[in-house]
């Protein structure tokens, strides 16, 4: 496993994995102890620069190595995950470490309480490594997360720390959440699997705020990223008034598809053409497997579906914006100067709105959802790009000019599918001028093993693509 060269290729990348590496738990050749020190080894190395953390406790986290380690030595590990080491996005509460968000407003705030996935992964046996950086409030004011491939760049936000150091292979798994783009857009500019489950899919706890939000693993595996996402679930179960995630106790078989709608979206024209050019080629692998494929011009409701998703990112950004004014417009008013001038800029947009402006946004989410379901009896599934291209350089903003309006990148391709509450797989699939792309595939709402089913094959069967 090379883990110092900035240089990034899908076919011989392997990031840190923990499904393989617990087979020698039980037989008493390795334990979760050992496995921690060589994440914490490679945390040591590469932390100065990835900049991943908000928060790390090694006493805390070598704790929980030692009380799993004595689990597998005595027969008895509480779950496949028993001693994998997991990162909790700062947005996340923890009762054993503080949650301050990224905002000068939440510095030193301490709930002492556990999100429920955090409560799941410690009922599983989880080791809770620490907590990684997240954009601040969730949104897009970046933190100092570098990313793992070139840390001129962007890791992507918000799930910018948890990316990051499973790129980095600095653990094997890390939680994150998305609300627009935040858990898809930086596992693509990262090179990891990650899941957004269908709405509801995973309990968020505390963070019920909007409408669109969920948690969701980043892993360098889709062994581990489902395993984590269904321990989890089964203990958390879902959002209220959701069935929750739903599927088998290990990672789905996988399964060939036989027909995929391949979706432009608005981003296509943001998209940069050696992007492009990947893609198309991972799409031309997929035909050459047999696997056959539909565009917008092969069928009217295809699209329609690109016509109800054409203002996306607009749409999702407002509701999303309207649904986090009241508690935003507190935590300013108490704390004038403990929030960006990007958060707030956001916020007052939000307040400018109407209640009917509102309920314009969310009738048009509704009418791209019923596009969506539409489309069920056509393929097996919809697949497009994680992201727009690499992630971009960032060097952070300049005194006097104008605030960069996308600081993590763009979450172009992402909108679409948190509007549609729709479960998504990315897969680390291509590689442009050195650096990950990824490609994702997109379900009905509850297919999420479905869809890891039909990912794990494509991870496993298509090659990918360089350009």
């Amino acid at each position: 496993m090379d883990i110092r060269t900035n240089a990034y290729d899908p076919r011989t990348f392997k990031g840190r994995t923990f499904h393989d590496a617990a087979k020698a738990f039980a037989e008493g050749a390795d334990d979760p102890v050992a496995y921690l020190e060589r994440c914490l080894e490679t945390v040591a190395e590469r932390e100065p620069v990835v900049q991943a953390f908000a928060f790390l406790d090694e006493g805390l986290a070598r704790a929980a190595a030692e009380a799993s380690a004595k689990r597998w030595k005595d027969g008895k590990p509480l779950s496949a995950i028993d001693g994998m080491p997991v990162g909790i996005k700062d947005l996340l509460e923890t009762k054993d470490m503080p949650t301050q968000l990224n905002c000068a407003a939440f510095e030193g705030h301490f709930p002492k309480n556990d999100n429920s996935a955090v409560w799941a992964l410690r009922q599983a046996g989880a080791v809770i490594f620490g907590k990684t950086v997240t954009a601040e409030l969730g949104g897009n004011h970046p933190g100092p997360t570098t990313n793992p491939f070139d840390p001129a760049r962007t890791a992507g936000g918000s799930s910018s720390g948890s990316a990051a150091a499973v790129g980095a292979a600095m653990m094997p798994a890390a939680i994150g959440t998305q609300v627009g783009g935040s858990i898809i857009r930086p596992a693509a500019f990262c090179g990891n699997f990650a899941l957004k489950p269908s709405q509801g899919g995973i309990h968020r706890g505390e963070r019920q705020t909007t409408s669109m939000s969920t948690h969701g693993p980043h892993a360098a595996c889709i062994e581990d990223m489902w395993q984590v996402a269904i321990e989890i679930a089964t203990r958390s179960g879902g959002d209220p008034n959701c069935t929750g995630l739903m599927g088998p106790m290990t990672t789905p078989q996988p399964v060939r598809p036989e027909r995929l709608i391949v979706l432009e979206t608005e981003g296509w024209e943001r998209t940069d053409d050696a992007t492009k050019g990947a893609f198309e080629e991972l799409l031309e692998n997929l035909e050459r497997a047999g696997v056959e494929l539909l565009r917008r011009a092969d069928h009217p409701w295809i699209e329609n579906l690109e016509a109800s998703i054409a203002d996306a990112t607009r749409v999702s950004g407002m509701i999303t914006a309207w649904e986090n004014r009241w508690y935003q417009r507190n935590i300013v008013d108490n704390h004038p100067d403990g929030v960006s001038a990007r958060t707030q800029a956001t916020l007052a947009k939000a307040e400018a709105m109407t209640p009917d402006d509102y309920r314009a946004l969310v009738s048009m989410r509704e009418v791209a959802r019923v596009a969506h379901a539409t489309l069920a009896p056509l393929a097996d599934a919809i697949v497009t790009l994680s992201c727009p291209g690499p992630a971009p350089l960032w060097p952070g903003d300049k005194p006097g000019e104008p605030l960069a309006p996308r600081p993590t990148g763009d979450a172009v391709f992402n909108y679409p599918t948190s509007l549609m509450g729709a479960p998504v797989v990315t897969m680390p699939m291509m590689a442009v001028g050195g650096l990950p792309v990824g490609m994702q595939i997109i379900g009905q709402r509850e297919e999420d093993a479905r869809m890891t089913a039909l990912a794990r094959w494509i991870s496993a069967n298509i090659e990918p693509t360089v350009a």
